[in-house]
């Protein structure tokens, strides 16, 4: 598709309803900035107290949905109406783990153990000690919850089985409104239905992307103040935003091809490189040992702590919020999926989506939150205390900066993270791009625009303060709420999806089924 033609392939009315709403927040966290948060903040609570038991389930029986899809004989079933796979396992694996995971990698890797140490979860029951020994293994499982099997399923380990199927053999655009095809047929293709289904999925990821943007802004000002004293300024972080948005349009110009695929490349790399250098230099025992009782208790209590329902404050803090996260950005990452895993079998997606990601995103937590720990169990204070004062980024300073090379494992992490948010960044705009024009490769003009659009609504939001990006991130939680409905009914329209792709591939006779 020729970017000359674009304006014919935009769906219109999704487009200036999805951008209207996002220019009216920002119109009213300019004139009414505070009424504005408190709104969001009273929106964010009545979402986790009326949908938090919803969100639990949802996420559980996705997971127990795809596990029962993929090793079953309907994991053998291809999706995508093609016979092989289109890109190789590593580029397809690079692209899934490093957009879902993104900026969090670094900053929550570091600092979510550290919380749940400092304060031991009230889903691991009485009688673990705060700061103990004991709460490690604690700490650490309860972070594997928050970037589990179940969360990660969400982000299209079944939904595209829906999506692919929909585009690929059915014909319809790539749009978050093919997840209802089973239950509307092609009239969701044109209808009004279909319209907010998608306006509500682009709100979700732009709100999330957005948020993920300004938050960057405010803590790489920090880093730079930190490791090279660079005035830690207004002037600094919108620079920062600039500057990352600039290396995004670059790579949103070449693609999935090209500029996404590298990018996650060089991403998975660094991130290995540091985390082969973690363990090798010293902590290699003590990591080992923490991830290995640390998913004793994971999977021992894994229904317990993830249907957890005695502490709604905490749980909305914590658990609840991160799981409304994955939510609200679930349809895009579904259709990001669906994109680039054609040619592969339902198994294939399912394990790499729902558990290599979630035991990739454990190993990481482990590596660079337990060298967190196990400085804090030295001595108290060493990492928590940079934490409570500084936030999110002063831990993973302070992580590094107690390793040998410290100063460059800093400057390495700096890098790892301006790539993790270059990454899920692009990926973003290029799905929300997808959305608007139903279009697999969206036109350049169309992804430039979305990156340039979120930069400058990151840019506004730190102007007018750190209250405003997190509303922001905080709506993201709020838009989860219509957005798990929609998501409700790929428990059972995917299985119906697969057995008749099976019975059309000859892995489940006709006769079986009469």
């Amino acid at each position: 598709m020729k970017n000359s033609n674009w304006k014919s392939k935009l769906d219109w009315p999704v487009f200036l309803i999805s951008g209207g709403l996002l220019v009216l927040f920002v119109i009213m966290s300019i004139v009414f900035t505070k009424e504005t948060s408190d709104v969001v903040n009273q929106g964010f609570k009545l979402s986790i107290s009326y949908f938090g038991a919803f969100w639990q389930v949802l996420l559980l029986v996705t997971f127990a949905v795809g596990l029962f899809l993929a090793f079953s004989r309907y994991g053998r079933v291809r999706l995508g109406n093609v016979s092989q796979p289109e890109m190789s396992y590593f580029k397809w694996a690079a692209i899934v783990i490093t957009s879902g995971l993104g900026a969090g990698a670094i900053f929550w890797a570091a600092a979510e153990p550290m919380y749940y140490f400092i304060d031991v979860p009230p889903t691991m029951g009485s009688g673990i000690d705060n700061k103990s020994k004991a709460a490690i293994p604690a700490a650490m499982a309860q972070s594997f919850t928050s970037w589990g099997y179940t969360a990660w399923a969400i982000y299209g380990a079944v939904s595209g089985i829906i999506i692919m199927y929909a585009h690929y053999n059915k014909g319809l655009k790539m749009r978050p409104r093919t997840l209802l095809f089973p239950i509307f047929g092609q009239k969701i293709e044109n209808n009004k239905v279909g319209s907010l289904i998608d306006v509500f999925c682009i709100i979700g990821a732009v709100a999330g992307t957005i948020g993920t943007i300004g938050f960057f802004g405010f803590q790489f000002s920090y880093w730079l103040h930190s490791i090279f004293g660079i005035p830690d300024n207004i002037v600094t972080q919108i620079l920062s935003v600039v500057g990352l948005m600039i290396i995004v349009s670059i790579s949103a110009m070449t693609g999935i091809e090209k500029g996404i695929q590298f990018l996650s490349k060089v991403n998975v790399w660094l991130a290995i490189a540091v985390a082969v250098f973690i363990v090798l230099i010293g902590l290699g025992r003590f990591i080992v040992d923490t991830f290995i009782s640390s998913y004793g208790v994971y999977l021992t209590k894994f229904l317990e702590i993830g249907t957890f329902r005695g502490d709604d404050k905490w749980a909305g803090t914590w658990m609840l919020f991160f799981f409304g996260w994955f939510i609200g950005y679930g349809p895009l990452m579904g259709m990001l999926v669906a994109r680039i895993s054609r040619g592969r079998t339902i198994r294939e997606i399912f394990i790499l989506v729902s558990i290599v990601a979630a035991v990739v995103s454990h190993i990481w937590f482990t590596i660079l939150g337990g060298s967190g720990l196990f400085y804090e169990i030295k001595k108290s204070g060493t990492i928590s205390n940079p934490l409570n004062d500084n936030g999110l980024p002063a831990a993973v300073i302070s992580i590094a900066t107690h390793l040998p090379l410290g100063v460059v494992l800093v400057v390495a992490l700096l890098l790892l993270t301006l790539i993790f948010v270059i990454t899920t960044a692009d990926t973003m705009s290029y799905s929300i791009s997808m959305s608007v024009t139903g279009e697999g490769d969206p036109p350049k003009i169309i992804r430039l625009f979305w990156v340039v659009i979120m930069a400058v609504i990151s840019i506004i939001l730190i102007n007018i303060g750190e209250g405003s990006i997190s509303a922001i991130q905080s709506f993201i939680i709020v838009t989860a709420v219509p957005i798990s409905l929609i998501m409700l009914p790929v428990i059972w329209t995917a299985p119906k999806i697969a057995h008749k792709l099976a019975i059309r591939q000859n892995i489940i006779k006709d006769s079986e089924n009469k």
